[in-house]
């Protein structure tokens, strides 16, 4: 069956997350979204578990789901774990995602990490252990579970990352590289950026929302075709087969908080080309720039832009909805009117990923106005300008002009 699966959220227990991100909340909003497969995050913080043990139950095999209701959204258990630790004469900080089949071996796991660190202070933890001694750590409680670089490229905190990273998993994880079959490539790099690096041709390529809000769930997500259970969507991540992993929704890549180089505090950025002529350095104070996903890539890669394996797991670049709606109506994604439209188009058509991946233009056009019709048409065929992010700044999207929704929708004025 089609599983829609989005394995990197964060729960209320962590820094600067909504406390609306609640089981039941994000059980509602997957429906809306049409996720099938939430991961729950943060599993490690002992209050969390006790509520993923108190509202959740067993359903298919690893899965779980809210108790007493009639909903088709499944919970997978999930956490993130910040490693900070030296290797190699460097300071190392990289992300990992763990995935696990069962209450029993998130519970098992807490207790061999609870004497890492404390595991108590925030939903996503900061450990002093190694990211291979975290996996190994995880493998030795459950060989089922799967460890996942978890946004690969980002500057700061990756597996890849310019100031801290590594140049190969094997460097990173030694002899347990063979036992990382994917990693999450993250807001500010898309497949085909991964593509140019040879040595990533056999693992696969995840992509998760890792929200802080509801409304962010499923911006970025993994669609199977597999059985519903734990290890039916391991299987399709590991298969590396485009019949069981069938594509990945994407943010364009330059949307990211990292897509780019440069320095937010001096309203500076620029691309890989002048970042190079400039060796680094912010020509406004002097000092080095946040190197960003970009020119990090580019720094490994060993096949041009455009280059691809034979094998490869299609994607579809999207922006989120009710920033489509928005920028049709020229407001802001808070506003009542961009909220009230956005809860329409779910009403008459479906779910969100049914309005931007599979509805017809006369399907929109019908439950919609024509402007908003056009821009979701317009972000299918990539027609949007983006500037884009860069050290920490989310990219700006630019679907329509003034000018150009004057034209689309004349009649916008009478309003």
């Amino acid at each position: 069956m089609k599983v829609i699966a989005d394995l990197h959220i964060h729960s209320p227990y962590s820094r600067a997350v909504s406390k609306e991100m609640t089981l039941e909340n994000l059980n509602t909003w997957a429906r809306m979204k049409g996720i099938t497969v939430m991961g729950t995050g943060d599993f490690t913080h002992p209050a969390w578990i006790k509520e993923i043990k108190t509202k959740l139950e067993p359903a298919e095999e690893g899965l779980y789901k809210l108790k007493g209701v009639d909903s088709p959204t499944r919970f997978l258990l999930t956490v993130e774990i910040s490693s900070i630790y030296s290797k190699g004469g460097k300071t190392r900080r990289v992300h990992s995602l763990v995935f696990v089949p069962s209450v029993e071996s998130a519970e098992k796991i807490n207790g061999a990490l609870g004497w890492q660190g404390n595991i108590k202070s925030d939903g996503r933890p900061i450990l002093g252990l190694g990211a291979k001694e975290l996996a190994k750590t995880v493998w030795d409680i459950d060989a089922r579970a799967m460890v996942v670089p978890a946004h690969a490229w980002t500057p700061w905190f990756s597996v890849f990352g310019s100031m801290s990273g590594f140049n190969s998993l094997e460097e990173c994880y030694d002899e347990y590289a063979r036992y990382i079959y994917a990693i999450e490539t993250g807001l500010s790099s898309d497949p085909a950026m991964n593509w140019r690096w040879s040595k990533l041709d056999t693992i696969a390529l995840v992509s998760n929302s890792d929200s802080h809000s509801l409304q962010r769930i499923g911006r970025e997500a993994n669609v199977f075709d597999t059985v519903l259970s734990y290890d039916g969507i391991m299987d399709a991540i590991k298969s590396h087969d485009p019949k069981k992993f069938l594509f990945t929704v994407e943010f364009f890549p330059e949307e990211g908080k990292y897509h780019y180089d440069g320095h937010r505090n001096c309203d500076f950025s620029c691309g890989p080309e002048e970042t190079a002529k400039l060796k680094k350095i912010c020509p406004k104070c002097g000092k080095p720039m946040t190197v960003g996903v970009m020119y990090r890539v580019d720094e490994l890669a060993d096949r041009p832009i455009g280059g691809k394996p034979a094998t490869i797991i299609p994607f579809k670049s999207m922006v989120p909805l009710d920033e489509i709606i928005a920028s049709a109506f020229g407001l802001g994604t808070a506003s009542k009117r961009v909220k009230e439209e956005y809860r329409a188009m779910i009403e008459k058509i479906g779910s969100e990923f049914s309005i931007l991946i599979d509805a017809s233009r006369t399907d929109l056009e019908r439950a919609t106005s024509a402007e908003i019709a056009e821009g979701i048409m317009r972000v299918r065929e990539g027609r949007l300008q983006i500037d884009p992010g860069y050290d920490g700044e989310y990219g700006h999207v630019t679907i329509f002009g003034d000018a150009e929704r004057r034209a689309v929708s004349p009649q916008t004025s009478l309003f």
